[in-house]
């Protein structure tokens, strides 16, 4: 417990904690008056919570600034943002913290994870809780058996991570370039061969290219079904072989004959703002209506969906076995599933992301927030996204970028 928080006496706490119970925040977050939770809000009052998130996109960056504010300001829980290139940074040190034995006071205190990174901390104990169903605003999620909020990359999640945002795969391109954009991979292979040198995709080794080398997967094996167990090496040739022709038939017809990729998806829209590609892609469907306000693609950018669904997951936030901050970690966590919240970051104008929320279960209220967001011509529906694919088994991604590199680098 840090030194501000000695400073409150018990009968001032009593107080505050009363006054809390009364306040527009409280009501506007959802917050739980149950002693469990008080007591989580007395421990966490003063903490730092040192979030480690990817930091590759501003919008995000600002958004996490914008948590701090509000978590600060609501509860005297301040939130540092760890800027991560890569979530394995993070993932990396709790381990040789464990490994030092330093099973206290660790250096992270809640992280963005998702897929093989929070498979390799649940089988190595490195995560705290269950935690989520103890979370107030849980009550807004649909935690049932199978569900997205429940399930990462079909590993069950068991409590150990809390949903906070929604990712889908789409496809984005100019429509004053490209009047009848493709919506299968073979039509995507055929609009290849007919305008070479006008796609690509970003290099697999970065999240976005193995995405869209999984969402190729899905669509051309004979079996999908067989993506949802971890990889044997007799299923991976049989469901990989359909895949492989295809990527041989369509690399020559890739921007600079496929002899180079762009890094990542900041790289792919800026050849495609640029006019050097006429398609690109993204896990966020609201990315391309963002990047037009901001003058990073041209205003006739617009969403293009998969005709048989696309690869969809839940964004989730864990908190480390050894966290040194964990009452402050759970406020965070919770904060995020708070209806406000959620209708703050769906908002185009503020971060565009889909909300994790369940909008039955939301009052009246609680829907006009989102129903009263900004729209944008660029901007799918909920309902347009289509049927989501659910993302195959971590060790799938792992042998198809192994593969991918074997295969097709020179």
């Amino acid at each position: 417990m840090n030194s501000r928080h000695h400073r409150v006496r018990a009968g001032s706490r009593i107080l505050l904690l009363a006054i809390a119970l009364v306040t527009p925040a409280t009501a506007q977050t959802g917050e739980d008056t149950g002693s469990d939770w008080a007591q989580t809000l007395r421990e966490a009052e003063g903490q730092t919570v040192y979030w480690n998130a990817w930091a590759g996109d501003q919008r995000t960056n600002a958004f996490i600034q914008w948590v701090s504010e509000q978590t600060e300001a609501r509860f005297d829980v301040a939130v540092r943002h760890v800027k991560l290139s890569d979530t394995a940074e993070a993932v990396t040190r709790v381990v040789t913290e464990k490994a030092a034995g330093r099973d206290e006071q660790g250096s992270v205190d809640l992280l963005w994870i998702n897929g093989p990174n929070f498979l390799a901390m649940k089988e190595q104990d490195l995560l705290h809780g269950p935690f989520v169903r103890d979370l107030p605003n849980s009550r807004y999620l649909d935690l049932s058996r199978g569900s997205a909020n429940t399930i990462d990359f079909t590993v069950p999640t068991e409590g150990l991570e809390s949903p906070w945002r929604l990712a889908r795969f789409v496809f984005n391109y100019d429509a004053a370039r490209v009047e009848n954009p493709p919506r299968t991979m073979p039509a995507l292979l055929e609009w290849a061969q007919a305008n070479p040198g006008r796609f690509t995709h970003p290099h697999p080794d970065n999240f976005m290219g193995a995405t869209f080398l999984k969402q190729a997967l899905i669509e051309l094996t004979p079996d999908p079904a067989v993506l949802q167990a971890p990889v044997e090496e007799a299923d991976f040739a049989t469901a990989t072989a359909p895949l492989w022709d295809w990527y041989d038939a369509i690399q020559p017809h890739l921007w600079r004959g496929g002899e180079t990729y762009p890094a990542n998806e900041s790289e792919q829209q800026r050849l495609l703002n640029d006019g050097a590609v006429d398609i690109g892609l993204s896990f966020d469907p609201a990315s391309t209506a963002a990047a037009i306000k901001q003058g990073l693609l041209p205003p006739t950018a617009r969403v293009l969906i998969p005709e048989a669904g696309s690869i969809g997951n839940v964004s989730f936030v864990a908190i480390p076995y050894n966290a040194r901050h964990t009452a402050g970690a759970r406020v965070v966590a919770n904060f995020l599933l708070s209806p406000r919240a959620q209708a703050h970051m769906q908002n185009i104008e503020v971060l565009g992301a889909f909300s994790v929320l369940d909008f039955d279960r939301l009052s009246a209220e609680q829907r006009a927030r989102f129903e009263a967001l900004p729209d944008a011509p660029a901007l799918p529906s909920r309902e347009a996204l289509g049927r989501t694919l659910p993302e195959p088994h971590p060790s799938w991604m792992t042998r198809l970028i192994e593969t991918w590199a074997q295969r097709y680098t020179r």
